[in-house]
């Protein structure tokens, strides 16, 4: 007879659906996370996010029904870890991943067992922040558990844990304006704190035995479009071949797993294909690359474990759907290998072009509105294929996407420079110079260049809001540098006009000003008439940038 109590212990069949119900809510809730946005501006990110990591550790537990607590943990830990995206993302693949580390080698999980995982979830969190700020998805995930345990019993159920944990949570969910000033200010409580509480909700539903509604399973078709399989038929050639994904069990019967060399994979892949990742995570490495024989991925990749997941999309096909909806991405061929390369974050084909005349080797598509993926970061520094790379992630919601790739990729030594501005990678970018001797002197002189350099910004309210003293109204327009708010106008020119004046252009030689598609040709020329007149001393570089959510973008040095 089995001693599995299913009201006070968890085994892999219920987390799973725990996994599914937290993602499942978080997902119906995504609109109301992306609109605790502090400045009220069309970016509000935070839920989808959040949600698309989520969705990674969803899919990490394709073919795993029947298996162990431990081995479905670490399958959704290492899904969420390379999907990972924006930090209150990054910081969720962590709290999954130190749950994982806690679980590790388990069938189930008494209750205790589970809340002392959970402890290791919030440590891995923490540690992942350089400098944690509380009043965040770190204070709600810590404080809500921390209280939680305070109320463990021996004989208590599951379902009286998780709901004291989820209102201790909420609890301190309505407490981060308090602990932090720029939440209060904004009369809003924190987005990544929200975001995790939709999922403990999510899951608290899945122990009452809540079934998970269509609509995960609805995102999932929606995000791979139906494909019309007419588009391929029997005269057509194969032009793009597969794309062939894997996540790989390392086994100890088929190969020393500390010995196993990524590297070794990666060579073989490049024989048979391009786009290459690979990346090990403990025991279990995930694998992509684009290639006309899938099979031989497969058999090769066979001879050091089992297969936990395995995807294989026809890519012509998929071409002949989505030409017309790719993302700008502007990347040079793979290189042979050379000692030094550069990655840049941009969005929009100007800013991109941009970075790319200035010495950058791949520019990731994102910013603002799309934050990328810790995996999208793993393929650009295997396409730039250097020994050394550094990363301008060039917006302060990706550094530590950026950070997490950068641990997880084995293959050369990646340097992030924490730049958290299109400004502060430009300057970086204008004094690249890799003649000095050592990869430390190069990023050193990367983050000199960047101090003083101010990037404004002038966007369309959504909301009400009173900020740094200046009351916004809906649909007028703010101008703002970094986090402090500068201006509101209520038209973009006069914002624009507004926001030059803010940044103290009369001390200045040279600005540039990035324009995108909703500004006029008339609002351009009134523009450059302006800076020509208030600020004759002063040399305007006008570029078409084709960015998201800011109209102007100003980089001044």
């Amino acid at each position: 007879m089995s001693d599995f109590d299913e009201r006070r212990m968890i085994n892999g069949e219920m987390f799973e659906k725990m996994v599914l119900g937290g993602a499942s809510n978080l997902l119906a809730n995504v609109k109301t996370v992306n609109d605790l946005n502090v400045f009220p501006i069309p970016d509000g990110d935070t839920g989808e996010n959040m949600y698309l990591t989520m969705r990674g550790g969803v899919d990490g537990l394709s073919g795993h029904e029947g298996e162990s607590l431990g081995e479905k943990a670490s399958a959704v830990a290492q899904g969420m870890l390379l999907s990972a995206r924006g930090n209150s993302g990054v910081i969720l693949s962590q709290l999954f991943y130190g749950l994982a580390e806690g679980l590790q080698g388990l069938e189930t999980a008494t209750l205790y067992q589970f809340s002392e995982a959970l402890k290791q979830g919030v440590k891995c969190a923490y540690g992942a922040v350089i400098h944690p700020v509380e009043g965040t998805i770190l204070t709600v995930a810590r404080e809500g558990l921390e209280h939680a345990c305070l109320a463990y019993r021996e004989d208590m159920e599951l379902k009286e844990f998780f709901t004291s944990y989820l209102q201790e949570m909420k609890i301190s969910l309505e407490n981060t304006p308090n602990l932090l000033a720029v939440l209060k200010e904004a009369g809003v409580i924190d987005s990544g704190g929200a975001g995790l509480v939709y999922i403990a909700e999510g899951v608290y539903n899945a122990i009452c035995g809540v079934e998970v509604g269509e609509e995960l399973a609805i995102s999932s078709a929606s995000s791979t479009k139906a494909l019309d399989f007419s588009k391929f038929n029997a005269d057509t050639v194969m032009e793009f071949g597969y794309c062939t994904e894997a996540l790989l069990q390392l086994q100890h019967a088929k190969t020393v797993i500390d010995d196993f060399s990524v590297q070794g994979l990666i060579d073989f892949l490049e024989t048979v294909g391009d786009s290459i990742v690979a990346v090990k995570t403990g025991t279990v490495v995930k694998v992509h690359v684009h290639t006309m024989e899938p099979w031989k991925v497969l058999q090769h990749c066979q001879q050091f474990g089992e297969f936990l997941t395995v995807k294989i999309e026809n890519m012509t096909l998929q071409h002949n759907e989505s030409v017309k909806e790719e993302k700008t991405e502007i990347k040079r061929p793979r290189a042979s290998r050379r000692k030094y390369a550069t990655v840049a974050v941009a969005a929009g084909e100007g800013l991109t072009r941009m970075f790319l005349d200035m010495g950058a080797d791949y520019v990731v598509s994102g910013g603002q509105t799309n934050n990328p993926s810790a995996e999208e970061f793993s393929k650009a520094f295997y396409e730039v294929n250097a020994d050394y790379i550094f990363v301008l992630p060039n917006n302060g919601n990706v550094v530590l996407a950026a950070k997490q790739a950068a641990e997880l990729y084995a293959d050369s030594k990646v340097i992030v420079i924490e730049s958290k501005s299109i400004g502060e990678g430009y300057s970086a970018l204008s004094m690249l110079d890799y003649s000095p001797e050592s990869a430390e002197e190069i990023a050193e002189n990367m983050k000199e260049s960047m101090q003083g350099t101010l990037t404004g910004m002038v966007a369309r309210a959504v909301r009400d809001a009173s900020l740094n003293g200046i009351e916004i109204r809906k649909d007028g327009y703010m101008g703002f540098t970094d986090h402090t708010m500068l201006v509101f106008e209520s038209t973009k020119l006069q914002a624009a006009c507004a926001l030059a004046d803010k940044l103290s252009l009369a001390e200045k030689e040279f600005f540039i000003a990035v324009y995108n598609q909703q500004v006029t040709e008339e609002e351009k020329a009134a523009f450059n008439a302006y800076v020509a007149e208030t600020y004759p001393n002063v040399e305007l570089y006008e570029i078409e940038g084709g960015q998201d959510v800011y109209d102007f973008l100003f980089i001044v040095e």
